[in-house]
């Protein structure tokens, strides 16, 4: 069986890399000065943060392969599991590595909203790519923090580090919004692959055999994480994948309606839900009337 290496610790991380801890619960690490990583495959219990500045060896993250180029931005969180490939003998990226343990977090503002960055939570290929200015803002996070872990640890060193974790964390944010709108064909693309995933949906028997889709089987189905899926779809069309799904459940229940040799509960049964009464609960709130009333009206 595979030995998995857990990473529970920033101090076990460290030691993995052959540097220093100067804080339990946050480190920074350059990777070009860093013991190179055997391939294995890792548990990561803490956070990380990799800022790879040249092409490295092929990691297995989630479902998928990528081999990082300059300038990319990888998100970690709790949980995650990570493989270097045994095809590559040495992992010896060049760049930054910022790891930290949710405890320095707790109690603080970022603690009570670290779920809101959902990119810890994309896969891979949904990484961060920067442009030089961003990455000179970033690097400019890094020493500010840096800095602060040179100092003495006192009663005002986490509230520092954190609050400039936070600053680093939406500054990224701005970037993932950027990032959304410069590859906004590849996202056109993907919005028009879940308008068809939906339509043929519809057309089969799976609303019968399955019920509605849910937003992690769309995802899925067009692979990506459901935060990125998530993200996307709300940036480019202005509403939650949840509330398209909802809008087209509608607009096929439309459709449906005109035909009097159903009852409202049989379509509500070939759409995919369990009770008749949700089907009409939902009709209502989005078309301001019943099913019933929809059919005698037109």
């Amino acid at each position: 069986m595979e030995k998995i290496a857990k990473i529970d610790s920033v101090d076990v991380y460290n030691k993995l890399r052959g540097v220093e801890t100067l804080n339990p619960l946050i480190s920074i690490i350059d990777m070009s000065k860093a013991t190179a990583m055997p391939a294995q495959t890792l548990n990561f219990g803490v956070y990380g943060i990799f800022l790879k500045e040249l092409k490295c060896g092929e990691l297995k993250y989630g479902r998928d392969y990528y081999d990082y180029q300059e300038g990319t931005l990888v998100f970690i969180s709790p949980g995650q599991i990570i493989r270097v490939q045994p095809k590559v003998t040495q992992f010896e990226p060049k760049g930054w590595a910022l790891i930290f343990h949710s405890d320095l977090i707790k109690g603080t503002l970022l603690g009570k909203h670290i779920q809101d960055y959902s990119f810890f939570s994309y896969e891979s290929n949904e990484a961060l790519h920067l442009s030089e200015k961003e990455r000179q803002i970033v690097m400019d996070c890094f020493e500010k923090i840096q800095d602060e872990l040179a100092q003495n640890i006192d009663k005002h060193s986490k509230t520092l580090i954190a609050s400039n974790l936070e600053l680093f964390l939406n500054y990224c944010t701005r970037f993932y919004d950027r990032q959304f709108i410069t590859r906004d064909n590849i996202n056109k693309g993907i919005v028009e692959r879940f308008e068809t995933l939906l339509n043929e949906y519809f057309s089969s028997d799976k609303p019968q055999t399955i019920g509605l889709p849910s937003v992690a089987w769309c995802a899925e189905e067009l692979n990506l994480s459901a935060n990125y899926f998530g993200d996307l779809i709300k940036k480019e069309t202005g509403i939650s994948p949840q509330e398209y799904i909802q809008t087209k459940v509608i607009d096929v229940a439309k459709d449906k309606i005109f035909d009097i040799d159903q009852s409202i509960s049989q379509i509500a049964y070939h759409l995919g839900f369990k009770y008749p009464q949700h089907f009409t609960r939902l009709f209502k709130q989005k078309v301001g009337m019943s099913p019933i009333e929809y059919r005698n009206l037109n």
